[in-house]
């Protein structure tokens, strides 16, 4: 069933991708790790799960950037969740799908999750097959291993790499001692990156934390989980079913976390899941990053400048604006006064933006403070309002002028971005429940990785 490589161009980067198959859907899968679809088709048992996939519909594999065949990258300049997600865009338009179903396995699924929660427009339906929202400890995600651990397992795995039998013990304990197995993973790891990737890819999955943005997702879902997953142990799958609503979640009986070793139960999850869906329902809520700017003292301004100058000066902020919104791929919301809501797709992109604004209308003898946060929203008659929005206006009250400040939230979704983040400490954000930590893009602006 295989068919030739094409290649999608994300501006510099090119992006290698197969589509398969024939059905009514289309099913976008996202391989974890550092898996790449040239070493599946190679793999008998592999080949043999994508086939019977294929027979469910029009299936496009893709290799994440830095991985596989995609555009390969220094250790140190990997994707962020944000960049892969606008990579998948990028490949459903080179493959002519409009809509599709987003399979996501192992670390393929908090991708997976977070488009689906961003782009409702653009899928269906979500999958996650052995999936997490966040790998390290935290108080609130006890059964995960601490840095320290992870660390040790981060430089075994560089040490081992092209010859990493003993990893297959945790990934696929069923067949960790037959001999062609093992072949087929060690082709499998170098063809999916150098042992400098693998590790910076380890790290980098480390930092990433979607667990806020679950909530969010309102496409149907199915999880899938093992029991005894040793290397992605069941209560991350738990715990990432839980948090979105209505999803559905199996869990199996097995230790192996590779979906095609004896991975035919799950396809007959996936058929039953992808025949039996719910019909499909437009969208009118979906995650944003919320971005609320103003114009710090406008009211003594205007009284020093006068109307007719302050008027000058306010078309010349909302010109620049809304130059730069456009520029970021924002989405103008409203104006607010001596200000502006707007909304993005990605939070990377909204921080750049804010930081743009701030420093180019500083440069015009304008202060200006930013809010963001990412959350979930509900569109209504060309506005939005929600918790989230909330949020983003009580996180924009509390910068300083000259400030861009963002939620907890914000910051984790840009893990590995480059941005210079001071901490602000937390805060009571007035009629939002709890206390939420704030944090600050430095001064001295972004890194050349952010930038």
């Amino acid at each position: 069933m295989r068919t030739r490589t094409r290649y999608a161009r994300n501006g510099e980067v090119s992006l290698a991708y197969e589509v398969f198959g024939e059905g009514e859907r289309d099913i976008l899968v996202t391989f974890g790790w550092v898996g790449s679809f040239d070493s599946a088709w190679q793999n008998p048992a592999h080949r043999r799960w994508l086939e019977r996939l294929g027979a469910l519909g029009r299936v496009i594999l893709w290799d994440k950037r830095g991985t596989g065949l995609s555009e390969r990258l220094p250790a140190d300049r990997l994707p962020t969740l944000e960049e892969r997600m606008d990579d998948m865009r990028v490949v459903l338009d080179a493959a002519g799908s409009e809509r599709a179903v987003a399979l996501g396995l192992s670390e393929g699924g908090a991708l997976s999750a977070l488009f689906a929660a961003a782009h409702p427009e653009r899928a269906t339906g979500l999958i996650v097959v052995g999936g997490f929202a966040r790998v390290l400890w935290a108080e609130d995600y006890d059964w995960a291993p601490k840095a320290d651990a992870a660390e040790q397992f981060n430089q075994a795995v560089g040490e081992a790499w092209g010859d990493s039998g003993w990893l297959l013990k945790l990934w696929a304990p069923s067949v960790a001692d037959d001999a062609l197995a093992q072949d087929e993973w060690n082709r499998m790891t170098i063809t999916g990156g150098t042992p400098a990737t693998a590790v910076a890819w380890l790290r980098m999955v480390q930092e990433t934390d979607v667990r806020r943005v679950l909530p969010a997702i309102r496409v149907p879902t199915l999880v899938v989980h093992r029991a005894d997953d040793r290397i992605v142990p069941v209560e991350h799958g738990r715990h990432f079913a839980e948090r979105i609503p209505g999803a559905c979640y199996v869990e199996l009986p097995g230790a192996d976390h590779l979906w095609w070793i004896g991975g035919e139960d799950i396809l007959d999850e996936v058929e039953s899941f992808l025949t039996g869906a719910p019909a499909r329902r437009e969208p009118d809520r979906v995650l944003a990053t919320v971005l609320f700017t103003d114009i710090v003292d406008s009211t003594r301004r205007a009284a020093d400048l006068g109307d007719r100058r302050w008027r000058e000066v306010v078309e010349i902020h909302d010109r620049l604006v809304r130059t730069q919104l456009e520029r970021f791929r924002g989405h103008e919301v409203k104006t607010l006064g001596d200000g502006f809501l707007a909304t993005f797709d990605g939070p990377g992109r909204a921080i750049r933006c804010a930081v743009e604004l701030r420093d180019s209308l500083s440069r015009l003898g304008i202060d200006v403070r930013a809010g963001l946060h990412t959350g979930e929203c509900e569109a209504l008659d060309g506005d939005i309002q929600g918790i989230a929005v909330n949020i983003g206006a009580r996180v924009g009250g509390e910068a300083q002028p000259g400030e861009v400040l963002v939620s907890q939230t914000v910051k984790d979704l840009v893990a590995g971005s480059g941005f210079d983040f001071e901490d602000r400490g937390e805060r009571e954000l007035k009629g939002v429940p709890g206390s939420w930590r704030l944090y600050a893009v430095g001064q001295r602006g972004l890194s050349s990785r952010a930038a």
